[in-house]
């Protein structure tokens, strides 16, 4: 099945070194892109990212090289390395997690938290919803702040970051536990310029502190 035992170790040896490019862990790397192809984010709010399109190369180079190292089944196998090349962070970030990581290190989150808000004279009722999940064995507390989004901080308009005028919020997630954060806030606006006026927020970007430490999630 192997044509070319040393194209086919040097394959899996570019993969590791594209995947260690962007690893994303501790932080994700993905917040400020504007175009990524595979875990490698092209462009962003500055211009072309040279180390995403080197990974890119390199990515293409090492799928090219396992292609020509097999005999057999050449299309199934490179299939099945780029679907396990996609899941395979996540998957190596859960188990650290889960066995070595401790605080801030432990906490991941689905990316997946929405906000609200709606404009009532100089004030704004605002509400968010996330989930975090404490992975590890101890109860972690964390400093929660919101960070706006790439195509807000492009029109120089405050959504999600206004929620850090009524914080900060600290938060104690539980020893191996999922925590559905709720928070519903009346900002004062008076004195807060280029604010949305009402409107839905998805994805959320969060920043959370511990001591020294800080995660961009």
């Amino acid at each position: 099945m192997i044509k070319n035992k040393t194209a086919f170790v040097g394959s899996f040896i570019v993969f590791a070194i594209c995947m260690y490019l962007f690893f994303p862990f501790p932080n994700t790397a993905m917040k400020e892109a504007q175009f990524v192809f595979m875990s490698f984010p092209i462009q962003d709010q500055e211009g072309y990212k040279l180390l995403g399109i080197i990974g890119s190369i390199m990515f293409i180079g090492a799928i090219i090289l396992l292609f020509r190292s097999l005999e057999k089944y050449r299309f199934r196998i490179v299939f099945a390395v780029v679907i396990v090349y996609m899941f395979l962070p996540n998957l190596l970030i859960a188990t650290y997690q889960e066995t070595l990581a401790n605080g801030i290190s432990a906490i991941s989150y689905d990316g997946n938290g929405q906000c609200n808000f709606v404009t009532l004279d100089d004030s704004m009722d605002a509400e968010c919803n996330l989930v975090l999940h404490n992975r590890s064995d101890e109860a972690v507390t964390v400093e929660l702040e919101f960070i706006d989004s790439l195509f807000t901080e492009e029109e120089d308009m405050r959504i999600e970051s206004l929620m850090n005028l009524a914080g900060p919020y600290s938060v104690t997630l539980a020893a191996n536990s999922k925590k559905h954060i709720h928070l519903k806030e009346l900002i004062d606006l008076s004195g807060v310029p280029d604010h949305i006026d009402s409107g839905t927020s998805f994805g959320i970007n969060l920043k959370i502190k511990a001591g020294n430490k800080t995660r961009i999630l």
